[in-house]
């Protein structure tokens, strides 16, 4: 009897061991990693740009760029997982999305919305404690655009696209109120801030219009009122990414006159990226079908990294 006594009571225990666990991978999941980790970057892109060339205590810098990750990185966790929330029951209805944690029921609606409000106030927290006021400001703009006015959006007109985009667009203002030496709500409306907002705006049009060509039905099955859904043809959406995608050469281009450190290294790799991006743009106005959208797609997850490293590179070289 005194043998089997340890097996039994870890038969017990081990269920709830495991179930545990299979909630803490769901809640994680919830959070949507590669977005929160693409926001975080861009945040940190920002933090960067700021902060070489201005005097820093080792410390100080070393506390900022922690707060910087963390903040951006817990608040973005936590507006994702009060997204996917909010868009359960549509996620259900969409084959890409049926088998997020929510529709296959890994975990409970309640579970996942008080995780995603305690994660916006640990990031909101650590940004305001060790960032200050106007990175926290901004990251709190981020989690209300996207929560509570892009994600009721969706499904009721294309432009949500437009609005989506803002919030995507704020991360590098984060990092850059941050480290910025001037300091204050004032960094927020400095050209090298706006500049890095600009081009995250601007960037994400055609990413999105091209992830949702290549899934659109699977966004009319979720009742999504985005532009391919709207086109059957595709010659508005093809058009739209064109224009979009000539738009973000001068965009990508606004860095250089907002910050004099950047030179030859950034504006070469923004030319020839945005030129190629451009030229699959135009290949998918005339070929109008999932293949072109799907290597517009590619592109755009090539393009951001190459521009953002190039432009980190440069800044710290000069």
């Amino acid at each position: 009897m005194s043998r089997s006594s340890p097996v039994t009571a870890s038969a017990v225990v081990a269920p709830g061991v495991g179930e545990a666990r299979v909630i803490v991978r769901a809640l994680l999941e919830t959070t949507k990693p590669g977005i929160t980790r693409l926001v975080t970057i861009t945040s940190l892109v920002g933090f960067v740009a700021a902060a070489v060339g201005r005097p820093w205590l080792m410390g100080d810098l070393a506390w900022a760029f922690a707060g910087c990750l963390f903040g951006t990185y817990l608040s973005s966790a936590g507006a994702n997982s009060l997204n996917m929330w909010w868009e359960r029951s549509r996620d259900a209805r969409m084959v890409r999305t049926s088998r997020r944690p929510l529709p296959r029921g890994s975990v409970r609606p309640s579970t996942v919305f008080w995780s995603g409000m305690l994660l916006c106030f640990a990031g909101l927290t650590v940004l305001m404690s060790m960032n200050g006021v106007a990175p926290a400001a901004v990251s709190l703009a981020c989690i209300i655009s996207y929560v509570l006015v892009y994600t009721p959006m969706k499904p009721v007109t294309c432009f949500s696209t437009l609005v989506g985009a803002i919030p995507g667009a704020l991360p590098p203002l984060i990092g850059w109120a941050a480290a910025s030496e001037t300091g204050g709500f004032a960094s927020l409306i400095e050209p090298g801030g706006l500049s890095l907002f600009g081009l995250m705006f601007v960037w994400q049009l055609p990413h999105f219009l091209a992830i949702a060509w290549m899934y659109k039905d699977d966004y009319a099955l979720g009742g999504y009122r985005v532009l391919p859904v709207l086109d059957p043809t595709g010659a508005a959406t093809s058009i739209t990414m064109l224009f979009t995608a000539a738009l973000l050469i001068p965009a990508t281009l606004l860095p250089l006159v907002a910050m004099p450190r950047l030179g030859w290294i950034y504006g070469t790799v923004a030319v020839i990226t945005g030129l190629v991006y451009l030229w699959l743009s135009l290949r998918l106005v005339v070929m109008r079908s999932r293949p072109a959208a799907r290597r517009v797609f590619f592109a755009s997850i090539l393009h951001l990294p190459l521009l953002l490293g190039a432009l980190v590179v440069d800044v710290w070289l000069a």
